[in-house]
């Protein structure tokens, strides 16, 4: 069993309870969608550790739900809330999202699983023996395309935003670097497919670890109290 993906399940329920312990202070929508998404990722990563020790079709789909389809775009939705004044937008594109995501659902339970299923190999991370075991059709595959854009672009590119006001303002250092760590440990996990095609299955576990305590690190950094200043400029980070 590899331990890494347990690390990083602890790390990621921890840190979605701060952040929605944040929300449940503050109220901001960003800050319940980075909590929702947070949770999917937590949910993918502890679908890896069970299917470490064992192999179930449900845990297989919640794996390919949660981390495959859901994470990066509920995460990078949080960050439209943050970014986008036009509320409008913001709103219709979450109704957009939720009705993907219900589609997403519906479509990954009634996925077949094939035969292949009967030789899982426990010793061997579930990205790379899902495509032999469960049936995708184009629409499911489309949908995962479609989402890790969304959701990679809006949170990457929000972070990396955000970050340069903060580097043009030169102000709250703090917030632009809690928001370079956000936006790398954004990517980190988004390589993970890269690492599997190249044979580093270890990057794959040590990917998502590294992503959820950069991501971390960042949100904490980003939050950190700062004095008060007179006339200080507006100002953008995960914790508003």
């Amino acid at each position: 069993m590899n331990y890494l993906p347990l690390l990083s399940t602890i790390i990621t329920f921890v840190f979605a309870a701060a952040v929605l312990a944040r929300w449940r202070h503050k109220k901001p929508r960003h800050l319940l969608l980075w909590g929702i998404g947070l949770i999917f990722f937590g949910l993918g990563t502890l679908s890896e550790v069970i299917l470490s020790v064992t192999f179930s079709p449900w845990v297989l789909k919640l794996w390919y739900l949660t981390g495959a389809m859901l994470t990066a775009a509920w995460l990078g939705q949080g960050t439209i809330y943050l970014l986008v004044r036009k509320r409008g937008l913001a709103d219709a594109l979450m109704v957009a999202l939720g009705l993907v995501s219900v589609l997403a659902v519906i479509l990954v339970a009634l996925a077949p699983v094939t035969p292949a299923a009967a030789a899982y190999n426990t010793s061997l991370p579930a990205s790379e023996q899902y495509k032999d075991i469960l049936v995708r059709n184009g629409l499911i595959t489309l949908l995962t395309i479609l989402l890790n854009i969304y959701g990679t672009i809006a949170l990457v590119g929000g972070a990396l935003y955000s970050a340069y006001l903060f580097w043009r303002k030169s102000i709250l250092f703090n917030r632009m670097l809690g928001n370079l760590l956000i936006a790398a440990g954004a990517l980190m996990p988004a390589m993970a497919g890269s690492f599997v095609k190249a044979g580093l299955v270890d990057w794959l576990y040590a990917s998502e670890f590294l992503g959820v305590v950069l991501m971390y690190a960042g949100f904490m950094l980003a939050t950190a109290t700062q004095p008060v200043k007179s006339q200080q400029p507006a100002s953008i980070s995960p914790g508003d």
